[in-house]
């Protein structure tokens, strides 16, 4: 199991796209991909459940990924985020 916090940059927070594109890039991998910010938790590979964290600017949000896969999926998401929110 891999975790890791992130704090997001983007001024409007996970919004539509960024959200499209963390389920795009959670999906190519098994391991299980949870987003967490407080309480809340959410699936990486459900459109609607990340918009559902209502994660804004500044929000630190934790990373959970869990399977046989999950280095590959750890750096990905790591790279994802870093680029994009």
């Amino acid at each position: 199991m891999k975790n890791f916090d992130f704090v997001i940059k983007d001024e409007l927070g996970i919004h539509a796209r960024p959200a499209g594109l963390i389920v795009k890039e959670a999906a190519k991998f098994n391991a299980s991909i949870l987003l967490q910010k407080g309480e809340k938790k959410a699936d990486a590979k459900k459109l609607f459940a990340l918009m559902g964290l209502g994660a804004k600017k500044a929000d630190t949000i934790t990373l959970t990924i869990d399977g046989e896969d999950e280095d590959a999926a750890c750096e990905s998401m790591k790279q994802l985020l870093e680029t994009n929110l």
